[in-house]
């Protein structure tokens, strides 16, 4: 008796800690963050039944243009949540990949390899280059996608320094 009162505590010590963890995930994001977060969650949830499940994947990669994902891929997607994905899940897993970020000093050095000059940018041309044709190759969309946000000079000369601060921090605010 006394161990399965023990399991039992352990199990509302741990539902207690993942509330209180949970909890704090809506402080990380502004109001207008976690709206778009509650949008994209419902183009997930297919079904409409406030938890995202492997059907609502596999829907959402159908309409998305990819067909036949190994269900591997859809099971270890949904493990990530450990448990059934709601929203405070959702939100949950968004807040560790975006906190899961380098740190602004770790691709500020990575930028510097590529500004031997030290003035704090590098040509938007050879970036591109860079981006198009190196390790993880981004597609001409992606780079287009990249640039509308990246900090320029008159020369096209990227600011990566705050382009950093964008990756790390979000969008620039004007004061």
């Amino acid at each position: 008796m006394a161990s399965r009162k023990a399991g039992t505590r352990g199990k509302a010590a741990a539902t207690k800690q993942a509330q209180r963890g949970s909890s704090n995930v809506f402080s990380m994001f502004e109001q207008a963050q976690i709206q778009e977060f509650k949008e994209a969650f419902s183009c997930i949830d297919q079904n409409r039944d406030g938890i995202i499940c492997k059907s609502d994947l596999r829907e959402t990669y159908s309409q998305l243009g990819r067909v036949g994902v190994p269900e591997e891929e859809l099971d270890a997607m949904l493990q990530e949540g450990k448990g059934p994905v709601n929203f405070t899940v959702f939100l949950t897993l968004f807040g560790e990949k975006l906190n899961g970020t380098d740190p602004e000093e770790a691709i500020l050095s990575a930028f510097r390899m590529f500004d031997p000059s030290g003035q704090g940018v590098v040509n938007k041309d050879e970036f591109r280059q860079l981006l198009l044709t190196q390790a993880d190759k981004f597609s001409p969309a992606e780079v287009e996608q990249l640039f509308a946000l990246t900090p320029m000079d008159l020369a096209g000369n990227i600011d990566y320094k705050s382009l950093c601060y964008i990756i790390t921090h979000g969008d620039e605010k004007e004061e």
